[in-house]
C-alpha cells in the first residue's frame, strides 16, 4: 500500500493506492488495484478472458460493478477506446500528472506519471521515500532491505481500510503468502495460469 494524507493540500482528503497479488511458482503479479481519493474507490481488475469492447472493463466504483464513472475525489477519470487503461487526470493541482491503471490479460499495473516531491515527496509506503528510495518499516525509521520483510510490513491492516469490494485470504492476522523454492512444490502450479513469464515481464514493463 501507498498512502498520501491531504493530498494536494487538501485537509482530510487522502490517496491512496492498495494492491492485490497473486502467486504463480515464484513470482506474483497485480491482479487487482484499489485507489481512494477523499471518499471515492476505484478498483481495477484484470480478466483472462478473451473479450471485446466494454466487456473488458472489470472495474467498481465505490464498491458497485460498472458504477458510473467520471471522476474519483474530484479529479476527472478515462477509459481508454481499448477498454485497457484507466487515466486519473491531476491536473487540477498539479499539471501534466497523472495516475494510469492498466490491465492486460490478468495483470494489472498501476503508473504514477510526471510525479513531482510537491505531489508525492510526502508518501508512505512499500514504495518507498520519494526523494531517497530508501524503503522504511511503518514507523518511519527503520529501513528494510528484504522485499519479503518489506511486503509483510505493509501488508494491509483492519485499521488502514477496505478498498476492495470483496474480501479475499489472506487477510490479517494471516500473513501475506511468500514465494517457495522455484524448484520445489510450487513449480507443479504453473498450470494455474495461462499466462507465461515473458507476458508477465512484458506487461510489467508497458
Amino acid at each position: 500500500m501507498t498512502k498520501i494524507k491531504n493530498f494536494a493540500n487538501q485537509i482530510g482528503i487522502d490517496l491512496e493506492i492498495h494492491v492485490r497479488t497473486s502467486m504463480v511458482r515464484y513470482w506474483s503479479y497485480v491482479k487487482t488495484a484499489s485507489i481512494r481519493i477523499g471518499n471515492d474507490v476505484l478498483e481495477v481488475e484484470g480478466s483472462a478472458d478473451k473479450e471485446d469492447g466494454i466487456n473488458k472493463r472489470h472495474y467498481h466504483f465505490n464498491f458497485e460493478h460498472l458504477g458510473p464513472l467520471t471522476e474519483i475525489g474530484g479529479y476527472p477519470v478515462t477509459i481508454s477506446p481499448s477498454n485497457y487503461k484507466y487515466t486519473i487526470d491531476l491536473d487540477r493541482h498539479y499539471p501534466g500528472q497523472k495516475i494510469e491503471i492498466k490491465t492486460f490479460k490478468e495483470f494489472v499495473a498501476v503508473k504514477i506519471i510526471g510525479a513531482t516531491e510537491e505531489s508525492f515527496g510526502n508518501a508512505i509506503g512499500i514504495m518507498g521515500d520519494f526523494a531517497t528510495g530508501n524503503t522504511y518499516a511503518r514507523d518511519g525509521s527503520t529501513i528494510l532491505h528484504d522485499f519479503n520483510e518489506l511486503g509483510l510490513e505493509w501488508q494491509v491492516l483492519p485499521s488502514d481500510g477496505k478498498l476492495f469490494h470483496e474480501m479475499a485470504p489472506p487477510q490479517f492476522p494471516e500473513l501475506c503468502y511468500l514465494p517457495e523454492d522455484p524448484r520445489g512444490q510450487r513449480a507443479r502450479r504453473l498450470a494455474e495460469s495461462d499466462v507465461s513469464e515473458e507476458a508477465a515481464e512484458a506487461a510489467c514493463a508497458g
